[in-house]
């Protein structure tokens, strides 16, 4: 909020170089505002009493996006990779997908592996599990159990990520 949007009857006023001006009206901070040529931008809303800052609102906003912008380039995003097996997987296969579930794991990112079963192979889901059970040793050097296998409709999901 900024100049005549602020409604509160008492407000804390910061000064244009920093410094405390003291508890006043908004009314009263306006014309301080008014008189130093700048804006009259609220900065803390749910502090009491708000707190208002005497400052050029297009060099804040500025500011604030530019910040906005350095914080989001450091952040680091973690996708989720999804290795789907089935019921009926031989060795082999089993063995190449966890290889690449190793190599989505190196990479930084989490994996989520299912176990679908179509058809009759739903009745059998409880013989199933070991094959969650033997992928998830297979990365046990590079890997930890984030969440435990759990069924999910059709499927038994669980979710693996990078050994700390």
């Amino acid at each position: 909020m900024i100049n005549e949007q602020i409604r509160d009857k008492e407000i804390r006023v910061i000064g244009v170089n920093g410094e405390q001006v003291g508890i006043m009206s908004a009314r009263d901070a306006m014309k301080l505002a008014q008189e130093a040529d700048l804006d009259l931008v609220k900065v803390s809303p749910n502090a009491k009493p708000p707190v208002c800052k005497i400052i050029d609102y297009g060099k804040y906003r500025y500011e604030m996006a530019r910040k906005e912008k350095e914080a989001k380039k450091r952040q680091k995003t973690i996708e989720v990779k999804e290795v789907r097996l089935s019921p009926n997987i031989e060795e082999n296969d089993l063995n190449t997908k966890a290889s690449a579930a190793r190599k989505f794991i190196t990479k930084g990112n989490k994996v989520k592996v299912t176990l679908r079963f179509r058809g009759r192979e739903m009745s059998h889901m409880n013989q199933s599990k070991h094959i969650l059970d033997d992928f998830a040793e297979k990365l046990a050097d590079v890997a930890v159990i984030d969440k435990p296998s759990k069924v999910e409709g059709r499927s038994l999901v669980m979710f693996l990520s990078e050994k700390r």
